[in-house]
């Protein structure tokens, strides 16, 4: 089965695939619907009944096609049309209700399945593709709409139709039957054997096209590093590659199923002619009449298409049913990171003191690596602490643990003297404020995307934001002002402009704990100067943690800490620090030696 490098979770171990009886795990979704469904299968039953009669009346309007009373004659051909009447509303009634059905309940496993991803933490990220997430709600979900809205009607259709023609075959002729019973184990090895490695292959072709949608995903997402390194022909021989694997699983399924389906209806067929054949010396012979003899072929007819139904569908099933299972990974897949099944409230007022206690962290990807290595650091209320240190001291990480996107392997980390793990995420969150180092920009305006901060904020104080984070103006100047689309991950900006409308953002947002993330790195020095300004002025009201590089940004925080490989190896005023003469002042030197050059 597929193994992809880099996905070695748990999540993604596809060695093993289930049986149709996957499906089941489909009950939670359909039972809301339970009218709905009762009706469809009320109507499928219906219409098995009915196109069952119809054979009937055929042999009725044989037997007495040379009678001589017209009107008995009329009457079982006017039966035969109310029976075709039947069948037609049946059939119409089937079809609107198992599709309106299918509908329903695929929108319900799409908004479940996001429900869930949307509030993974990023360390379940780290084992799963986005791209492959999104082929599980789309392609996976198409399937399984296929399959509600269609297969599973077909196949129970079939079913009642091959039962109940098995039936009345045996009610027509018992010794045509009993010839017709004897191919039945000829049908059923074909099935059962070609089947288990259909449901296989099935599963394996759904893999290669999530990692085809996980690669594409991530090419496009990355498409101007892509062109600028002319990594374009690399990048789509990757993708083909993926792709014509995707092909090859397909193809291989496509091939086994054909095979299934061409033995399996030579066989019922060639059965039926040869019973037929003895039906016909039998009718010759008296025994029966050509009425009974053509209900017989009609019944034969529909139980032999009921099977190269049933084995046809068989397929369709069992690609259903990898696809629910990937489905149902998902919604069962275990967060690294939980909410406590009782939260403790977070304290009010929310006074922003941030506590980490022999902290010792390291990334799920890197279990060996220790980002934090007994991390201790208390801020107090209001107060501005930066974070500064060489790349990979552990900066990033620090703000990270604060927001709970991980969980600490050792130590403890508080907000107002509560540990954050026994606090819901959702609600400590609501009291900080995030400006990332690289800026999420939505495909909206602009005035949504600061708006995104607090999503009940008025356009005075959308305005107001933006105006303290220095982006009125260039926001003013856009086409359509505030209302302008700034595209998809707003390609319509400078980097600059990005950066802050993310302040703005975050301004909006009047949190008690500002976090920034390298908040000023794409500013120019005029921008980097004004966005300072309103930092400061921010910060006043409000705990704020800075990592920086650049330690101009940081010279006026409170208390500068200075880290390396995980831990603080000192901490102090930017004075204080540069008199020391230690790690902060040699980056110092470094620094502002350069910028006077």
């Amino acid at each position: 089965m597929v193994r992809r490098a880099g996905n070695g979770a748990d999540l993604l171990d596809r060695g093993k695939s289930r049986r149709v009886g996957a499906l089941a795990e489909l009950w939670p979704f359909l039972r809301p619907y339970r009218l709905l469904l009762a009706a469809a299968v009320a109507a499928l039953v219906l219409t098995a009944a009915v196109a069952l009669a119809l054979p009937m009346a055929v042999r009725r309007v044989v037997d007495n096609f040379n009678t001589e009373d017209g009107a008995l004659l009329d009457q079982y051909f006017g039966a035969a049309l109310v029976i075709a009447a039947l069948l037609a509303l049946g059939t119409g009634a089937r079809y609107l209700l198992v599709t309106r059905l299918g509908e329903r309940v695929v929108a319900d496993i799409r908004k479940a399945v996001f429900d869930r991803v949307i509030g993974m933490s990023p360390a379940f990220f780290e084992r799963l593709m986005t791209g492959e997430v999104l082929s599980r709600i789309t392609t996976d979900t198409t399937l399984i709409q296929s399959v509600i809205g269609s297969s599973i009607s077909i196949a129970l259709r079939n079913l009642l139709l091959f039962i109940g023609g098995m039936g009345l075959m045996l009610l027509t002729s018992a010794k045509l039957t009993g010839l017709v019973l004897l191919i039945v184990p000829l049908v059923i090895v074909p099935i059962l054997t070609l089947g288990r490695r259909l449901r296989g292959l099935s599963r394996e072709n759904q893999d290669w096209i999530a990692q085809s949608s996980g690669n594409a995903s991530e090419a496009l997402l990355s498409v101007q590093t892509v062109q600028a390194f002319t990594h374009e022909d690399a990048t789509r021989a990757q993708f083909a590659d993926v792709t014509e694997k995707s092909y090859e699983a397909a193809r291989r399924r496509v091939n086994t199923r054909a095979l299934m389906t061409v033995i399996v209806i030579f066989l019922v067929f060639t059965g039926i002619v040869g019973v037929l054949w003895i039906g016909a010396r039998d009718v010759r012979a008296g025994d029966m009449t050509a009425g009974s003899l053509v209900q017989f072929v009609i019944y034969s007819v529909m139980v032999a298409g009921a099977v190269a139904a049933l084995s046809e569908i068989w397929g369709e099933l069992q690609r259903a049913a990898g696809a629910t299972e990937r489905l149902v990974e998902l919604l069962q897949a275990d967060d690294p990171v939980k909410d406590p099944v009782r939260p403790v409230a977070v304290p009010r007022p929310v006074r922003g003191e941030i506590g980490l206690d022999a902290v010792r962290f390291a990334y799920p990807a890197r279990p060996g690596v220790l980002a934090l290595d007994d991390f201790s650091l208390t801020i107090r209320p209001g107060e501005t602490v930066a974070l500064v240190g060489p790349s990979g001291a552990g900066k990033t990480s620090v703000i990270q643990l604060i927001q709970r996107f991980y969980d600490p392997d050792a130590g403890r980390i508080t907000l107002d003297g509560v540990a954050l793990a026994d606090m819901a995420r959702h609600e400590f969150r609501r009291e900080m404020a995030l400006v990332p180092q690289d800026p999420v920009i939505f495909a909206t305006s602009a005035r949504e995307n600061i708006r995104f901060g607090r999503l009940d904020a008025t356009d005075a104080e959308i305005e107001a934001a933006a105006r303290a984070a220095h982006a009125h103006d260039f926001i003013a100047a856009l086409p359509q002002g505030y209302d302008t689309f700034v595209g998809e991950r707003g390609v319509m900006l400078s980097g600059g402009q990005k950066q802050r409308i993310a302040i703005a953002r975050a301004i909006l947002r009047d949190a008690a704990v500002l976090l920034l993330d390298e908040a000023t790195s794409a500013l120019d020095a005029e921008s980097e100067r004004a966005v300072q300004t309103a930092v400061e002025a921010m910060a006043k009201t409000r705990t704020t943690i800075i990592v920086a590089h650049r330690l101009a940004t940081v010279k006026k925080a409170d208390r500068i800490v200075v880290m390396e490989q995980g831990r603080i190896v000192a901490q102090g005023t930017h004075e204080t620090l540069v008199a020391e003469n230690g790690l902060y002042a040699r980056l110092a030197r470094l620094q502002f030696t350069e910028a006077a050059g």
